[in-house]
């Protein structure tokens, strides 16, 4: 366990933000139940004759290489002594409630991401007197102690330095930045590190000299946006540490969909259409169960072809062409080949928010 910790320093007017990221979830959850798993190669995901992908793994399956979202055929080439489970979803949704439970404990303000990952916002939080540190050295004992697992935690005054700072000591790790450490630490910080700049972004960037935030610093917000768009001014503020997004206490669902991967490749857009029925029933008791059949404004179709390329088509309610049959044929018609996934869905409305980021003291 490895804990990057800083004494306590006052600061007015700065939020105290922590960012939990339980480690290697599934396949953690998978050696607390069964100890013989703990120093072995462990996946969990699909079977490999099936089309399987990984969902997690352990650390001794990365040490091969072996990544969340790889096929299982080329997980277990990496590593032919993958042990490869099909995990317990039922199980781990009953962990992840345990400890987003243990995080409502400190906080009315907590915002999950996944079942494993989640914000908390512990400014007006008087737990530890006030150390935003400490709430989260604590909260790590309670989920060790109480779920058998471990979790890394990023301490920072927003979410951006959070989240990368969560990541910083993993596994089982803490990482905290305070106010007064925030220029020096995002100064050498990769571009890569900038939430919304992947691969075809990073390229760019570094085709025009940025490759640090140190270097999209000596950038005018204006010049950013010349190059980048609207991205530009993200670019602007995430490059300086600066992030006023607040933690969403209440999860708002946007869209959902299900999608299907076939054991066989379908091989024209007939058999692709045949799928409808069952496709959309499934989507229409998903959306049924969750009370959510008033809010849908928008259809999606999702196609992916037998070489992996994968496309998406949406349309808004209002329009002619908006069902799921026109946007299939629409998708089919970009590829012209086999499919081996489709995938449906529905937009859904979007509250107003008026939550606004807390200015409090800021105790370390």
């Amino acid at each position: 366990m490895s804990v990057d910790n800083d004494s306590a320093v006052p600061a007015q007017h700065q939020r105290k933000i922590i960012h939990f990221d339980c480690d290697c979830f599934y396949a953690a959850v998978e050696m607390r139940d069964h100890p013989p798993y703990r120093d072995i190669p462990l996946a969990i995901g699909g079977r490999p004759d099936k089309r399987g992908v990984i969902a997690t793994c352990n650390y001794p399956a990365r040490k091969f290489g072996v990544r969340s979202a790889m096929p299982s055929s080329h997980a277990l080439r990496l590593c032919p002594n993958l042990t490869l489970i099909p995990g317990n979803m039922t199980k781990y949704r009953d962990v992840s409630r345990a400890f987003m439970a243990i995080l409502a404990e400190f906080s009315d303000h907590v915002e999950p991401l996944s079942l494993d990952e989640a914000f908390i916002d512990v400014s007006s939080s008087d737990a530890f007197q006030g150390s935003a540190t400490r709430i989260a050295s604590h909260i790590r004992e309670r989920v060790r102690n109480e779920l058998g697992i471990t979790v890394s935690a990023g301490v920072a005054p927003n979410k951006f330095l959070a989240k990368i700072a969560s990541d910083w000591h993993k596994p089982d790790g803490m990482k905290v930045i305070p106010p007064h450490e925030v220029e020096s630490f995002v100064l050498p910080l990769p571009v890569e590190k900038i939430w919304g700049v992947g691969k075809v972004t990073a390229a760019r960037m570094h085709e025009l000299g940025l490759f640090t935030c140190a270097d999209v610093q000596g950038w005018s917000a204006q010049q950013l946006q010349e190059r980048f768009g609207r991205f530009g001014l993200q670019l602007y503020r995430l490059s300086r540490g600066e992030d006023q997004r607040p933690v969403e206490a209440r999860e708002e669902r946007l869209s959902l969909s299900v999608e299907h991967t076939y054991d066989q490749d379908l091989p024209d857009l007939a058999s692709c259409l045949a799928q409808l029925p069952r496709l959309e029933e499934e989507l229409q008791q998903r959306l049924a169960r969750r009370q959510l059949l008033e809010q849908i404004q928008g259809r999606v179709v999702k196609m992916k072809f037998h070489d992996f390329q994968q496309t998406t088509v949406e349309r808004h309610l209002q329009r002619p062409d908006s069902d799921y049959a026109s946007l299939l044929t629409a998708a089919w018609q970009r590829g012209l080949r086999p499919v081996r996934l489709i995938g449906v869905g529905v937009r859904l409305k979007a509250a107003a928010t008026t939550q606004q980021p807390q200015q409090l003291s800021f105790a370390w």
